[in-house]
């Protein structure tokens, strides 16, 4: 009926006459002053008071005035009217005067000017500068003032003035390319890696980058420059400045800066290379022995002399140690001559006086040549024996007749000794055996002869050379191209190589050397160019490291700054060496941290209410009861000395308060001490802790002060039973290995050093929580916070082929072929290895290049014919048909002639001289004919109409009467038999081939050139060159084998910070990056760039308010509800809502509530009178929104809105509020929004209609309410029929299972249950599936109409009430079937026709048989 109605709280207002009695006090103390205490005193009194306003607040910042409010309390009956206070009960009335600062709003001071420009340099690729102006605070904002504005700003800014400096600039600089390394691009199974020398062709050479001041050498000359303009204008002397085109300076290595100051694209660190390879010194067969001739036939001296015999080089040899073998050899022989005949051919046989047979002499044709076979001037063999004709014999007509002698065979040894001899042979044979009276044929074994050859002995000597030497200086040289140092030494100059030469017999050792021909003796002296010394270049130091700017307290680890140089060249050939020291690092000075502190002074005197404003309440003769007290702050350094109080502002945190409410008490008042700290604890789970306060003053002979019950001056508690227990949580860490890397090869950083596989450990955070499940440190668990596990990251294994398998034979022993060499699979690549190369079906790799053979390499040779085997014989004439054989075998062929065997495959089968021969013998006085010669060659190009001969002579005359057979005979010449055309072949490029010492890199390509005849057979080179057919082919190319480069990483970063500064999510992170891509073959890139490992799991803890107390002090109107802040702990995640736990554990964390640093725990509240209207809180502001139509924004701007509600206590005085209240404000960024009306389907009549925004929010307003669409469709007049609904269309319907009725005029007269048939479904498992049943339409039906079902309704009429145009379909068709049925059954009656007796065939009756289905 009735309520207390509290009203506001007035403004704070000043005391009237405090002005007046502060003056009054001031002078009435003054006179007691000047009365009582003496100058000094008062002198000493005035100290004081000036040291202790130091200590308060200054009007400097604070005017701090302590004045009073008050507040009506009324008694209001529910319509609203006023009432009599003592109708409204309550027990304690509320305080309607209180204490409260007067309010003043923050004052600061006019802006300073802009301070200097941060950027003092000229460049316009870098970013502008920043300037900063500030002001300060003249009056600190209390009482709920206005706030400061901010006190800083910043402006982007740029150096002006025409003495404007340019910007340092900063560029990339690299070191010299090291040595180029093969070594690094072997596989793991390559066996090349335990012997590295001599390793060439593809390679890898590295270098390292870094960042210098790109024009540092021209702004230190420029500095300078400006700095002798400045000496010189204060002289007064004219400036001589040099033109800027006359600039000259060294420049040198500049010393290295942070890498962050380059901002381009970093240059490579890897680059492949080439080590040439070396072509080793390709030689010759060696020569038969030649004659025995003088060491020197210009100096004739003594008897003694040398056989010699040589070799060529035929391929130069290219790098490596390029030595070629011994070219010449030397026998030590006796009479030896320079110049000899030699034997050109025999004459023809002449019989002696003139007679046409019989014996008689040949005339042998002779030249004179030297040692070495050369043809000169005849008279040079003036003392050499000229040879003297040759015995022979003409064959009579009934002599003996035999053969030419054949060559000579090849000597059996190339020299002789005790235990071998030199043997050669030769032989003939019978053409006819003599006539009675002629001269008989010898013996068998005179048909041979044999004689001795290479009999000098084997004792063969040479010249045997050792390596060159280095190359030394030689003074006596003058240098050549020359380049002198600093130091003015000499780096390039000509110098001399020496090397050892002695004399050698073979297979002995070293002789003296008088043994070899001097003549031949190697140059055991050269001159050499000496290579340029190249001394190391280091770059200065850089600049030390700054030390830490920032200093956290507690942080004791040692700060060290470091600095460091590069070496950009590396000594060689003799040059100075690089410094041993590259880094240095040293200590940081101590620093004390520049900390700042807020100091709070002492709480002043509790000022009340003036007497005469609480004159009326209760206990106004006393001085007490409630009021406020101020003190004074000042900021500190961390040292104690006196600072700025903007330093605090920016530093210290939130600023201490300066008021707090107090109490003076009166005299029934008991006063306390406030609690002390709980005594500790001795043991966990055991004992007590206790704190106590204490009475103060007259409060302790008070009883009821004393009174424990109500002031209990000790509280007891028990320990707390701290249990804890640690349990893993999250996911293990990545596999992380020890640190360290590998030694590199040669102590070079190469590719793979850095340590990828093998055993690592992995980590798992562990938490620790108290017996209440509180998170806590992990100390308390006696953790250091992990868990480990040693964990294996597999070592990638490359893949695996087997040697390469020797050379094949070439394909073809005359022409090109092919040779083919194979490697197959070992082992496959696993866990990131080098890949293979593409292998075939059976896991192989084929390496094809051609292969040309010489077709004179082997050859067939015939030994002489046998003696003859007549079949026919004429006894009396030993003539007749007879055959001759022959042995024919194929031999390898060499320069000597045939020498070995071989198999006969290796001989062309074509080219196989016959074996045996069957002809006639002749018998006496019958003609001799020689063996027939060579057939002639058929002119080119073939025809049918050119022939080709061969010949013979006459070797025994025929006797009288008788005739010689022709001397010649003639074929002709046919295309591909006798006659070939021949052209040049050239073959498929070979693989690209590298050398034996060369992973990949440059090679070369070959490919062959063949002669071939036109029938397609490769024949010898020699017959194509003959026709001097041009060869316009390339034979060799070079090509490129790509090097098969592993990924190189660089090294591991160093772990981030912790992505979280507590709780059990957070984690450390660290990364590497890709260096050098792998290429061709190499080892490919892992997948994994970047790690992981747990944080250590630390509580977190924040301040979290309490829900607002009810609204209190006041049954209705204004009052004040009250709130606390708690400490709260968490594990950092979105569920764990936290727990509360000691205060004492928040106190590093700074006092805010979700970021908000201003803590409210208490507030004004209203609670709704009768009578009067309340507002809720004002809403949240809306979005930026702009006016715009179709997607066009209009010019009305954009605005944001916010609303609030009305409450009414009474539900009659609700007429009087407003229905709500709103305001809106101008706002920038704003969106256009498109709105759209939506609708939901039709559930019956209606539907839902709402406005839907662009951007998916549903808003209310927004959308035209002309195209509103409808959201009832209700049917008129309204479907009240029982089953009957309005449809889509507006028009009365019927559910399903009735049919509708209509009346005359189109309206719906009733809904009629109609006869339905029940199909079943398949889930019907009950129904019969053979019948169908109807169903009674009296009786209910258990299934719901409508499609859900699971039995389908057919249904006759539509809603109009006609019939449906399926019912006439179905009658149609059961008519049909009617008439079937019946013609049928007509058919089955009717008597069929008797058969006719002539047909013999029975015919078999037609059975229907019935399977009992009532549906066939």
């Amino acid at each position: 009926m009735y309520s207390l109605k509290v009203g506001p709280w007035s403004s704070c207002s000043l005391p009237h006459s405090r002005q007046a009695r502060q003056a009054g006090k001031r002078r009435k103390n003054k006179g007691k002053e000047k009365g009582v205490k003496d100058p000094e005193t008062r002198e000493l009194i005035k100290k004081k008071r000036n040291r202790n306003r130091q200590n308060r607040q200054d009007s400097k910042f604070w005017d701090l005035q302590i004045g009073y409010q008050t507040r009506q309390v009324t008694c209001t009956h529910k319509n609203g009217k006023p009432a009599d206070l003592n109708l409204c009960t309550q027990e304690k009335l509320p305080v309607t005067f209180q204490s409260c600062i007067i309010t003043k709003d923050c004052e600061v001071t006019e802006w300073s000017e802009w301070g200097p420009c941060s950027k003092d340099c000229y460049d316009l690729n870098t970013p502008k500068g920043v300037r900063t102006r500030r002001r300060s605070i003249k009056q600190f904002p209390v009482g709920g003032g206005a706030e400061c504005p901010e006190l800083e700003e910043q402006e982007q800014c740029a150096p002006q003035g025409d003495g404007v400096p340019s910007c340092a600039s900063y560029a990339w600089r690299t070191t010299e390319w090291s040595e180029c390394r093969v070594d690094t691009l072997l596989s793991q199974q390559d066996r090349r890696r335990g012997n590295q020398t001599g390793l060439c062709g593809g390679g890898v050479q590295t270098r390292e980058v870094y960042c210098v001041q790109g024009n540092e050498d021209l702004l230190s000359y420029l500095n300078t420059l400006k700095e002798k303009e400045e000496s010189q204008s204060e002289s007064k002397q004219k400036p001589s400045v040099a033109p800027l085109l006359s600039i000259t300076f060294e420049i040198t290595a500049s010393r290295p800066v942070d890498t962050e100051m380059c901002t381009g694209p970093v240059q490579n660190t890897t680059k492949l290379c080439h080590i040439v390879c070396p072509i080793e010194c390709e030689v010759s067969s060696w020569t038969a022995w030649g004659p025995c001739t003088y060491e020197n036939c210009e100096d004739q001296v003594g008897k003694k002399g040398f056989k010699l015999r040589k070799r060529w080089i035929i391929n130069e040899p290219r790098g490596g140690t390029g030595n070629c073998p011994h070219l010449t050899e030397a026998i030590p022989c006796d009479e030896p001559t320079c110049y000899d005949w030699q034997l050109v051919k025999l004459g023809e046989c002449l019989p002696d006086n003139e007679k046409t047979c019989g014996p008689g002499t040949q005339t042998p044709q002779v030249e004179c040549v030297n040692s070495d076979g050369e043809e000169v001037d005849r008279q040079l063999c003036g003392d050499a024996i000229y040879p003297t004709p040759i015995v022979c014999e003409v064959p009579c007509p009934k002599d003996c007749v035999l053969s030419t002698w054949s060559k000579w065979s090849s000597c059996s040894h190339t020299c002789s000794g005790k235990t071998t001899e030199g043997k050669q042979t030769r032989a003939r044979s019978i053409l006819a055996y003599a006539g009675e009276g002629g001269v008989q044929c010898p013996n068998s074994s005179t048909l041979q002869e044999v004689r001795g050859c290479n009999d000098h002995p084997c004792t063969v000597y040479h010249w045997q050379t050792g390596t060159w030497g280095q190359c030394i200086e030689d003074p006596s040289v003058s240098t050549i191209n020359s380049t002198t140092s600093r130091s003015g030494e000499s780096t390039c100059s000509v110098g001399m190589q020496t090397r050892k030469v002695i004399c050698v017999r073979v297979n002995v050792g070293q002789v003296p050397p008088k043994k070899c021909p001097e003549s031949l003796r190697p140059e055991t002296v050269r001159p050499c160019l000496l290579p340029c010394k190249k001394d190391c270049i280091v770059t200065p130091y850089s600049d030390w490291t700054p030390c830490p700017s920032s200093c956290q307290e507690g942080d004791r680890s040692t700060k060290k700054q470091s600095r460091h140089r590069v070496i950009i060249q590396l000594p060689a050939n003799g040059g100075q060496d690089c410094p041993e020291v590259l880094y240095e690092e040293k200590k940081c000075e101590t620093s004390v941290c520049p900390g700042f502190r807020w100091k709070t002074h002492k709480w002043r005197r509790c000022q009340l209410v003036p007497w005469y404003v609480r004159q009326d309440s209760p206990g106004t003769h006393e001085t007490c009861g409630p009021g406020l007290q101020t003190r004074a702050i000042s900021c500190r350094k961390q040292d104690g000395g006196q600072s700025d109080i903007g330093e605090c502002l920016k530093n210290a945190g939130s600023m201490p308060s300066i008021t707090q409410p107090c109490q003076l008490p009166c005299q029934n008042d008991c006063q306390l001490t406030n609690w002390s700290k709980f005594s500790s604890c001795s043991a966990d789970c055991a004992g007590v802790r206790t704190r106590k306060r204490a009475l103060v003053g007259k409060s302790k002979k008070s009883e009821k002060c004393r009174n424990n019950q109500m002031f209990p001056l000790t509280e007891t508690q028990y320990c707390p039973c701290d249990k804890y227990n640690a349990q893993p949580v999250g996911n293990w860490s990545d596999c992380i290995l020890p640190d360290g890397k590998v030694e590199g090869i040669l102590g070079m950083k190469v590719l793979g050093d850095i340590k990828e596989c093998g055993q690592g450990y992995r980590s798992q955070a562990m938490v620790c929580y108290d017996q209440n499940n509180r998170i806590v440190e992990t100390s308390r668990c006696n953790s250091h916070g992990y868990i480990e596990e040693a964990c294996i990251i597999p070592c990638p294994s490359d893949c695996k082929l087997s040697e390469w398998s020797n050379w094949s034979r070439c394909s073809k022993s005359c022409g090109s072929g092919v040779k083919v060499r194979s490697k197959w699979l070992r082992e496959k690549p696993y866990n990131g290895g080098r890949p293979c190369p593409k292998l075939d079906h059976v896991n192989q790799v084929y390496e094809v290049v051609p292969c040309h053979s010489d077709c004179s390499q082997y050859v067939w040779a015939a030994e002489p014919w046998s003696v003859w085997r007549v079949s026919y014989v004429d006894l009396k004439e030993n003539c007749g048909e007879g055959v001759q054989t022959r042995k024919v075998r194929c031999m390898q062929n060499t320069i000597d002639g045939p020498s070995d065997p071989v198999e006969d495959y290796l001989c062309d089968p074509e080219d196989m001289p016959l074996g045996a021969r069957e002809s006639k013998l002749p018998c006496p006085e019958d003609c001799v004919l020689s063996d027939w010669a060579p057939w002639s060659r058929c002119p080119l190009p073939c025809s049918g109409n050119s022939t080709r001969e061969r010949s013979a002579y006459p070797i025994r005359q025929p006797g009288e009467g008788k005739d010689c057979p022709s001397f010649t005979e003639t074929e002709a010449c046919s295309l591909n038999k006798n006659c070939y055309h021949y052209t040049y072949n050239v073959t498929d490029w070979s693989t690209c081939q590298l050398s034996e010492k060369a992973v990949c890199g440059n090679g070369i390509k070959t490919r062959m050139l063949d002669c071939v005849r036109s029938d397609g057979k490769s024949v010898d080179l020699k017959y194509c060159k003959e026709l001097g057919l041009q060869t316009n082919w390339q034979m060799n190319m070079s090509c490129v084998v790509e090097c098969p480069v592993n990924c190189q990483l660089s090294d591991w970063a160093a772990w981030s910070e912790c992505s979280e500064s507590c709780g059990l999510l957070g984690k450390m992170w660290r990364k590497r990056t890709v260096i050098q891509p792998s290429q061709g073959d190499g080892r490919p890139c892992p997948s994994q760039m970047e790690q992981w490992k747990p944080c250590p799991v630390k509580p977190c803890y924040r301040w979290q308010y309490s829900r607002w107390s009810e609204c209190k002090d006041a049954q209705c109107g204004e009052g004040v509800r009250f709130r606390n802040i708690s400490c709260f702990v968490f594990d950092g995640s979105k569920e764990d809502n936290g727990s509360t736990v000691d205060e004492e554990l928040c106190e590093k964390v700074e006092p805010s509530i979700d970021g908000d640093k201003d803590i409210m725990l208490e507030e004004i509240c209203a609670v709704p009178c009768p009578g009067d209207c309340y507002l809720t809180d004002w809403t949240e502001w809306s979005p930026c929104q702009l006016s715009c139509v179709n997607g066009e924004v209009l010019d009305f701007g954009a605005v944001q809105v916010r609303s609030r509600a009305v409450i009414a206590q009474e539900q009659d005085n609700q007429q009087q509020c407003p229905e709500q209240m709103w305001e809106s404000r101008p706002c920038a960024d704003g969106e256009c929004y498109e709105y759209k009306w939506m609708t939901s389907s039709w559930r019956g009549s209606s539907r839902s209609v709402w406005c839907q925004r662009s951007d998916g929010l549903n808003v209310t307003g927004g959308c035209p309410l002309t195209s509103q669409p409808v959201s009832d469709r209700s049917c008129d007049p309204p479907c009240n029929k029982p089953q009957s609904y309005c449809t889509e269309l507006g028009v009365c319907g019927c559910e399903v299972g009735f049919t509708e009725v209509m009346t005359s005029d189109g309206m719906l007269d009733q809904c009629t249950l109609i006869p339905v048939l029940e199909m079943p479904t398949v889930g019907d498992k009950k129904a019969d599936v053979k019948t169908s049943r109807a169903i009674n339409p009296t009786q209910p039906s258990t299934n719901q109409p409508g499609p859900g079902g699971r039995t389908w309704f057919l249904q006759p009429f539509g809603q109009d009430g006609k019939l449906k145009t399926w019912v006439y379909g179905v009658a149609a068709g059961a008519f049909v079937l009617l008439i079937f049925i019946v013609s049928m059954i007509y058919l089955a009656c009717k008597k069929p026709k008797k058969p006719q007796r002539r047909q013999n065939n029975r015919l078999k009756p037609l059975t229907l048989a019935y399977d009992g289905d009532a549906d066939m």
